[in-house]
C-alpha cells in the first residue's frame, strides 16, 4: 500500500531526498509523473488509463508535504522499509489504507516507473 503523510507533518524536508520515487512533494507544489522518474508524454497507467506524464497536477496538499500515492511503491525494490517513515522525526508518515497494494503490484510500479 502507498503511504501518506498525515497532518501532524512539521514540514521539516527530511523525507523528500529519500524518496527513490520522487514521489513526496512540498505543499502547494505541482506534481507530474515524469518528475524523478522514467517516464515522459504519453503512458499507459498500471490500469489502463492513458496519462501525459509532463502534465502537471494540482498539489494534493496545501499545509504540508503530500505523497502521490500513483507514484509511491512503498520503496519496494530499492530498500527493506519505507525510507521516509525511517527518517520522519515526527512518524507522520504511515500506510495509507485507501491505497492497499500487494508487493508484486508495488514491484511493477517501481519498474513502470523507471522504465528507460
Amino acid at each position: 500500500m502507498a503511504l501518506l503523510i498525515t497532518d501532524e507533518c512539521i514540514n521539516c524536508d527530511a523525507c523528500i531526498a529519500e524518496c527513490p520515487n520522487n514521489a513526496i512533494y512540498e505543499p502547494d507544489q505541482e506534481w507530474s509523473y515524469s518528475d524523478g522518474t522514467g517516464l515522459s508524454g504519453n503512458v499507459k497507467l498500471l490500469n489502463g488509463d492513458e496519462i501525459d506524464a509532463d502534465e502537471q497536477n494540482a498539489p494534493i496538499s496545501d499545509e504540508f508535504y503530500f505523497i502521490v500515492s500513483d507514484k509511491c511503491t512503498e520503496c519496494k525494490g530499492f530498500h527493506d522499509e519505507p525510507q521516509c517513515a525511517s527518517v520522519c522525526p515526527v512518524d507522520c508518515c504511515i500506510p495509507d489504507e485507501n491505497h492497499v497494494e500487494n508487493e508484486d503490484t508495488l514491484l511493477k510500479k517501481k519498474v513502470w516507473l523507471h522504465a528507460e
